[in-house]
């Protein structure tokens, strides 16, 4: 039995580790493909159809993105926001900082490598509690 113990620990730990490491290389690479986001105060306007926010960007030109209906009803009826938006990028707006993507994998990665990290301490205290 402590046989079958040892190898399920062994192989949480090399996965864990491994895939952890390979998860948190994904997300750094995500994170810089992310670009960078900065922040503004944008205003929420009325248009034909749906509403738009309009704001003014680092170099003082005037952006405008029309509001998804997820944003839409997360703003409610609110008529100025904090926003981000992408440096280098027009038109591209966006109301939290980091991108969902970036925060799932990063976490993921944390999780798996947490993983890995407890298996490699129990089988560490497993080989001087038998020996």
């Amino acid at each position: 039995m402590s046989n079958a113990i040892d190898a399920v620990i062994e192989i949480f730990t090399w996965v864990g580790l491994g895939a952890g490491l390979l998860l948190a290389l994904v997300a750094v690479f995500l994170l810089l493909a992310d670009g960078t986001w900065l922040p503004a105060r944008a205003v929420v306007e009325p248009v034909g159809e749906g509403r738009v926010v309009r704001w003014f960007d680092h170099d003082g030109g005037v952006n405008e993105a029309a509001l998804s209906a997820h944003d839409d009803a997360k703003i409610g009826s609110a008529d100025m926001i904090d926003i981000f938006y992408r440096r280098g990028s027009e038109h591209r707006m966006r109301l939290t900082r980091s991108s969902p993507l970036v925060r799932f994998v990063s976490l993921l990665a944390a999780g798996v490598l947490a993983l890995g990290l407890v298996a490699f301490v129990a089988s560490i205290v497993m080989l001087f509690v038998r020996g």
